[in-house]
């Protein structure tokens, strides 16, 4: 098929909001005024976010992503990524005198705070999330024992909890909402006492960028998802258009959108995760006006003005 005018004169519908959240933005800064304040190379503990664009950018400044902290030289310094670490992470960054700056979101501190306060009242810890993304990791290693994961109605099912009347529950900040309310009537179901956060912990972001998905599916043929494989907010986005009923996909390049998903559609919708930058999300929209699309408009929703201050030592930078 010829990529030429696929599209037939398209309208791109544009999400609002999407693209970069206020933690995103903050952890994004933090890496940038470390590199300017104390010069390349800087370490960062795991992706910054969960974008590939993003990491490449950062690369190129000089920033070094590792996996372990064996891998950072003896007096450098180091980043945790917006994702949160454990408090052996930080212990062992304090135990070696490495100069440490945390990118770690609020909103995932938030939980952090939580999870510590419900193991000091005595709790054991039913934790909402992915198995292995470095958000869970991180959050469930604030404590020595007592929590347990389910990913599922079905894991819930078939917990063993020590006692049914000292539960409480925390999730991980960038799930599907629907999904996560379907797991917690799951819990209060088979243990009704259960106790929950005082505020829920799916972040504000994660929140509204799947609620304008819910509006944009309505009105167009398509969804395209703007981020990369390992970004859970972003997948969440994508399986939210399909279960909508609409075709999604997601890519975090330009050349990744094949003409095939939007020939013959008249009405194109864009979004993107919360770790994609808005110049990718651009990248996307040209592709497409390249396949044939015509007009781009944004539709309405949140305007998001949340911001997070930067850790002490990095914020008198770049004023």
């Amino acid at each position: 098929m010829s990529e030429l005018n696929t599209a037939n004169d398209a309208e791109i519908l544009l999400a609002q909001p999407r693209g970069f959240c206020a933690g995103v933005d903050r952890a994004i800064e933090i890496v940038e005024r470390a590199l300017l304040r104390f010069g390349a190379p800087i370490y960062v503990r795991h992706e910054i976010v969960h974008n590939a664009y993003v990491v490449a950018q950062l690369r190129e400044k000089g920033a070094i992503f590792i996996d372990d902290l064996a891998e950072v030289p003896e007096g450098s310094t180091v980043i945790f990524s917006a994702h949160g670490v454990s408090r052996q992470v930080r212990d062992e960054a304090a135990s070696r005198g490495l100069t440490v700056f945390d990118a770690t979101c609020p909103l995932v501190t938030k939980v952090h705070v939580e999870v510590g306060k419900m193991r000091a009242e005595g709790c054991e810890i039913i934790m909402i999330g992915h198995k292995g993304h470095p958000e869970v990791e991180g959050t469930m290693g604030q404590v020595e024992g007592g929590m347990l994961l389910v990913e599922s109605a079905e894991d819930v099912a078939r917990l063993q909890v020590s006692d049914p009347a000292r539960l409480a529950y925390v999730t991980q900040t960038t799930l599907s909402v629907d999904e996560t309310q379907e797991i917690v009537a799951a819990l209060k179901e088979r243990f009704p006492l259960v106790k929950e956060p005082k505020k829920q912990d799916i972040c504000y972001a994660t929140q509204n960028r799947q609620d304008a998905v819910k509006f944009m599916a309505p009105q167009v043929e398509v969804v395209i998802v703007v981020g990369s494989p390992n970004s859970s907010n972003s997948n969440r986005l994508r399986e939210l258009a399909a279960r909508l009923g609409v075709p999604a996909y997601m890519v975090d390049s330009p050349d990744q959108v094949q003409p095939e998903w939007v020939a013959g559609k008249r009405r194109i919708g864009l979004t993107a995760g919360a770790s994609a930058p808005e110049a990718l999300a651009q990248s996307i929209v040209e592709r497409l006006r390249a396949l044939g699309a015509r007009q781009v408009r944004a539709l309405e929703g949140i305007e998001e003005n949340m911001s997070f201050p930067l850790p002490r030592g990095l914020q008198a930078d770049l004023a």
